[in-house]
């Protein structure tokens, strides 16, 4: 299951339980208005809840994240999940942008608001 929400800096998704392909296509719904509406955008990403992901989601996230490589500005991921950092680690590699992964959701918001910050 996925909450959206959307943040004047950022596009807040919250992932509970099983990720899955349906979770992931409403996730795509929502930052391809943001990104048709306001160009380069930011997310939070928020995994603390999540328990697992369907392989055809993991599939659909790296086309994505490759057909939108520039259009994200920076991505924040709130995990401690070890599988989660190295998905993090290999979407570094097909995505132009700054991608960081928190303990803490307060860290990961700062590092979203802060506009001071080249990505």
């Amino acid at each position: 299951m996925i909450s959206i929400s959307h943040e004047a800096k950022y596009t807040h998704a919250v992932v509970f339980e099983q990720f899955t392909l349906q979770d992931y296509k409403e996730f795509e719904d929502n930052v391809l208005y943001d990104i048709r509406f306001h160009g380069a955008t930011r997310l939070l990403l928020d995994l603390r809840l999540m328990d697992g992901y369907t392989i055809d989601m993991a599939l659909e996230e790296i086309r994505f994240s490759k057909q939108n490589r520039q259009n994200f500005d920076r991505v924040a991921v709130v995990s401690d999940d070890q599988w989660v950092v190295w998905s993090v680690w290999l979407n570094q590699v097909i995505s132009e942008s700054e991608i960081k992964v928190f303990a803490d959701i307060v860290s990961a918001q700062q590092w979203l608001e802060d506009m001071n910050i080249a990505a």
